[in-house]
């Protein structure tokens, strides 16, 4: 069975079954805070600098003090050493998270954990609170690896402009406020399908609750542009700097549902998931590549 682990921003490794998250941090009330995850394997923490890149970035678009990336990417590697010690080097899904903290705490004070008898320090950064986990990889995760996933597309209802016009709207920040998303999957859901690629009030297409959409057509990948109000993808742009070191080429550009239809292949990229095929888009039954483990196997190599 799996130990999980909880690791604070300082570094504090802490009994997982011991609370440490007071009732009123505003991550559990109001969902303000921001969050990634990482998979590990093989003992290391994957795309390690992209996903600071991204907290740093989610974190400024939420107001919130700027995380300190060389304390976190050192949480990040004590978390990863200590779950591959006490779990036989098996896979991880490594979540960090970072909130404004508790609605209680004056500005600018240093919030200490204490459950029981452990205690763990996060940072001084107006009461935020600060810290890791790591668990189990969901078994799904294999499954999709290998068998792909039937997805429908579901309309967002806000145009590819909102993000510029409306900042506040937190579009392409990765945020804890995922309810949402986990309506979105629960209709795809009862609609038999496994998946949701969200589309635009234009009707073009934008991400997956919790994946970023890649189109392989010959030696060329294509994924919609951030600015079109979608989170960029950490995988995504690992899989683009290897896909061009060998000689493909990746475009950033707009794609319609058609677009999906016509591809050669079809994929969603995530940390945890990695790459998983469409195989079914809206009760069509998607083309098959000669050979899927390639584009597979490319994103194995681009994470490390």
């Amino acid at each position: 069975m799996a130990q999980p682990i909880l690791v604070t921003v300082d570094g504090a490794v802490l009994d997982p079954d011991v609370p440490i998250l007071h009732a009123d941090d505003l991550a559990a009330v109001r969902g303000d805070g921001v969050f990634e995850t990482l998979l590990v394997r093989s003992g290391t923490a994957r795309c390690i600098d992209l996903h600071l890149q991204r907290l740093s970035r989610s974190a400024r678009a939420l107001d919130l003090p700027e995380p300190d990336v060389e304390q976190w990417a050192d949480a990040i590697a004590i978390g990863a050493r200590v779950w591959t010690e006490k779990n036989d080097g098996a896979e991880g899904l490594m979540r960090l998270v970072y909130s404004r903290g508790r609605e209680s705490a004056p500005a600018g004070a240093v919030v200490e954990k204490k459950a029981g008898k452990q205690t763990g320090l996060t940072r001084d950064g107006g009461g935020a609170t600060e810290y890791l986990t790591v668990g189990p990889v969901a078994e799904r995760a294999a499954h999709v690896r290998e068998h792909g996933v039937k997805v429908i597309t579901a309309t967002r209802g806000y145009s590819v402009d909102l993000a510029a016009a409306a900042p506040w709207q937190l579009l392409g920040a990765k945020t804890l406020s995922y309810a949402t998303n986990m309506a979105a999957l629960r209709y795809a859901a009862k609609q038999g399908a496994d998946d949701v690629i969200y589309t635009s009030s234009e009707g073009l297409i934008l991400e997956s609750p919790r994946s970023t959409v890649i189109v392989v057509e010959g030696e060329t990948l294509t994924t919609p542009p951030p600015e079109s109000g979608i989170l960029e993808g950490t995988t995504q742009q690992a899989l683009f700097a290897q896909a061009e070191k060998e000689g493909w080429e990746t475009k950033i550009a707009p794609l319609s549902p058609a677009d999906l239809v016509c591809a050669e292949a079809v994929w969603l990229l995530s940390s945890i998931t990695l790459a998983t095929r469409v195989t079914e888009l809206n009760g069509y039954t998607m083309a098959t590549p000669d050979r899927p483990q390639d584009f597979s196997e490319l994103v194995d190599r681009a994470i490390g």
